[in-house]
């Protein structure tokens, strides 16, 4: 017995020694002035949010990682929402004003910005890093939930680091503002309400994690000598809570019942249809459309390309088909080596993905 409670405070210990957050937390009121600053967006702050909005919606339309990393990592996005869960956590209703302000401004110059981008820019199509920011996944959520957490742990430590840039990456609030905005300017309602529903989710979950984080670490709630005006402002805290969690929940369990309804339809497809360089694809994609892509891709070793299969049901998805192809691959020359090949298949692959949106099995 008395070897089992020494086990229990060994353990007890060293998660204490290394996972206690008081060691590194700073002062608290420099953490809570921090977030405080980072909620106004006037000036400045705006004018940088406008150029890395531009700057967003120019990596996206010429589909460049590198360019969209760069944006999200100058943008101030974090600041109202984080001032949102802050709040919360403080009960501090002016600050919640304040952030809900500010965060409604910052979503309307964001979308307006992006909007006017690409009504004035030449839109070379939808490009696989719009069209990945119009169906969110359960992933977001979890991302925006942790990666919140994580920003706000940094906030609180002496040494902040340089966690809120990465965060900024991981939660991508910016690219589906940009996508929003394409939406609006090329007509597409179903971009337009996916992409804001990516946005709305990842705001909600990063301001929950701030809460959560703001309760862990035992900031001091704001006190009131007024008592009535204390439970009223409590009132509306819990109102605004209420009506931004409501529908957050509705869509999150949408997407986690979307998740599990997809993991089935896959599962379907790798048992049902298991042959080699099977295409999942729009019904509209006709036939002639992958054989013409495949010969533009590989002009001088592709000989032919062959329907062997054609698949519709209600496992793969509405408006969803699939082909089963076979590619001859020849050079009158020399044997192809496996890496050859397997160049040419993985290019040929990567094009399909990209330009018809693609599900390779």
């Amino acid at each position: 017995m008395k070897t089992d409670e020494r086990n229990k405070f060994a353990i007890k210990s060293f998660l204490g020694e290394y996972l206690d957050l008081k060691k590194d937390k700073d002062n608290e009121l420099a953490t809570v002035d921090s977030i405080r600053k980072g909620v106004e967006f006037k000036g400045a702050n705006l004018w940088i949010l406008i150029f890395a909005i531009f700057m967003a919606s120019l990596g996206l339309n010429v589909n460049s990682t590198a360019v969209i990393i760069g944006a999200m990592l100058i943008s101030p996005l974090m600041g109202p929402i984080m001032g949102v869960g802050l709040s919360v956590g403080l009960n501090d209703f002016e600050l919640m004003k304040r952030s809900l302000k500010s965060f409604l401004i910052t979503t309307a110059f964001s979308v307006t910005t992006a909007t006017i981008f690409f009504l004035l820019a030449p839109i070379a199509g939808s490009q696989s890093e719009l069209l990945a920011r119009t169906s969110p996944t359960i992933y977001d959520v979890f991302i925006a939930l942790f990666g919140g957490l994580a920003g706000v742990v940094a906030l609180s430590t002496k040494e902040k680091g340089n966690v809120i840039p990465g965060v900024a990456i991981a939660t991508a609030l910016m690219p589906p503002l940009c996508t929003a905005g394409y939406g609006l300017a090329s007509g597409n309602l179903i971009y337009f309400l996916g992409a804001f529903y990516l946005y709305f989710i990842n705001s909600v979950f990063i301001s929950l994690a701030t809460f959560l984080g703001v309760r862990v670490m035992h900031f001091q709630r704001k006190e009131f000598v007024d008592k009535t005006r204390e439970k009223t402002v409590r009132k509306y805290i819990v109102l605004i809570v209420v009506l931004t969690m409501c529908p957050a929940v509705y869509l999150t369990f949408g997407i986690i019942k979307s998740t599990f309804y997809e993991a089935a339809a896959n599962r379907f497809i790798n048992e049902q249809l298991g042959f080699d360089n099977t295409q999942v694809l729009d019904k509209k994609i006709s036939f002639k459309e992958v054989r013409d892509i495949a010969f533009r891709t590989e002009k001088s070793l592709l000989k032919s390309v062959t329907l062997f299969d054609v698949y519709e049901g209600e496992k793969l998805g509405a408006g969803k088909k699939s082909y089963a192809i076979s590619f001859t691959l020849q050079d009158d020359e020399k044997t192809l080596t496996d890496k050859q090949i397997d160049k040419i298949m993985n290019k040929l692959m990567g094009t399909y993905k990209h330009q018809l949106g693609a599900e390779i099995r």
